[in-house]
């Protein structure tokens, strides 16, 4: 019985479902839920609460999200970066904006400022303290093209494409200095920063680790050949977790960092673009199957698939804040939903 709740529940309340769809997409959309359902059920679950919360429409195509406070901040291509009110996450209103020179790519929100990836712009320094007024405070003209950056400890580590990492003192805001930059082989599309290291997916390359105690004279100390580009990645406790376009989600244990070694994968249906790693799941954003992929991550070497939802457009970026995920879906804006898994008794 409860399979079939859990059928109406996924299929017939999804925000794209139409009744004038031809049987044999629905007929489809039935195989792909029940499959969901079978791995559920192994996975020690009666249902998720699978729900479509709210949205709003940027202009432009939403290629990142940060979520900071009551403000969502979307860096949305060539409309630049926009700051959306989601305190009612069902009504998403925009309070602010600017409209950042180059392709806003990506956002990190710390101290009162966005930092923002605009590509062949470099990065670019928002004050947003007013969220209603952002007002450009300085920036930095990387090398390469900005595609990702985060920001710890006075520093902005920017993923430069062909330029490698980029540090960058930001120290002043209104002043950002280069100190200093590492090569990567590849091209660096993600990074995150934990515990004197910076991981780069540096697409073609695989994973990189950089060793940032120094961060003047960054070095490589250890890596990992992902089977397909490497285009983000999160790292939480001993593991990186890397969007391997169509390898899906790769798990590798960095606890060693000169010695980075794969336990696990997941196999997304469509091309791994961006990750998220919240509690025990990983939440990513499968950019050409048009889906937000949730993954139980509690056993790293075996991480099993507990949810999707079909987002409206490609989606790209992914960020989970206050029991919400949002997502960045290209034309069709800042998407929000709500997922809440439901253990058995």
């Amino acid at each position: 019985m409860w399979l079939m709740v859990a059928f109406s529940f996924v299929v017939l309340t999804h925000p794209m479902f139409e009744a004038d769809k031809p049987m044999e997409w629905m007929t489809q959309q039935r195989s792909m839920n029940e499959e969901f359902i079978a791995t559920y059920s192994k996975a020690g679950f009666d249902s998720l609460n699978v729900r479509f919360v709210g949205s709003y429409d940027t202009p432009g195509c939403a290629r990142g999200v940060y979520v900071s406070g009551d403000y969502a901040y979307v860096a949305d291509g060539e409309a630049g970066l926009r700051v959306i009110d989601v305190s009612d996450p069902q009504n998403p209103v925009e309070v602010g904006y600017y409209d950042t020179p180059g392709y806003a790519v990506d956002v990190y929100i710390s101290g009162g400022y966005a930092y923002v990836a605009a590509g062949y712009a470099g990065l670019r320094v928002i004050d947003v303290n007013d969220p209603s007024n952002p007002v450009e405070v300085g920036h930095y003209d990387t090398p390469g093209c900005t595609y990702d950056v985060y920001v710890s400890g006075g520093y902005a580590y920017v993923a430069d494409e062909d330029s490698g990492l980029q540090v960058i003192d930001i120290s002043d805001p209104q002043n950002p200095v280069e100190v200093g930059y590492y090569n990567t082989p590849g091209w660096a599309l993600g990074v995150y920063v934990s515990g004197g290291y910076a991981y780069v997916a540096d697409d073609w390359a695989g994973l990189r680790v950089i060793d940032i105690s120094d961060p003047s004279n960054p070095e490589e100390v250890g890596y990992y050949d992902t089977p397909d580009y490497a285009w983000d990645v999160y790292v939480s406790g001993d593991y990186a977790y890397v969007a391997a376009w169509y390898a899906g989600l790769r798990v590798i244990d960095v606890s060693d960092p000169t010695s980075p070694e794969e336990v696990g994968y997941y196999d997304t249906p469509g091309s791994a673009l961006d990750v998220y790693v919240s509690g025990d799941y990983a939440y990513v954003a499968d950019y050409d199957a048009r889906s937000l992929r949730v993954t139980d991550m509690s056993d790293p070497e075996n991480p099993v698939e507990v949810g999707y939802y079909d987002t409206p457009d490609y989606a790209y970026g992914v960020y989970v804040s206050g029991g919400y995920t949002y997502v960045a879906s290209c034309w069709a804006g800042l998407q929000i939903y709500h997922f809440q898994p439901i253990r058995r008794n």
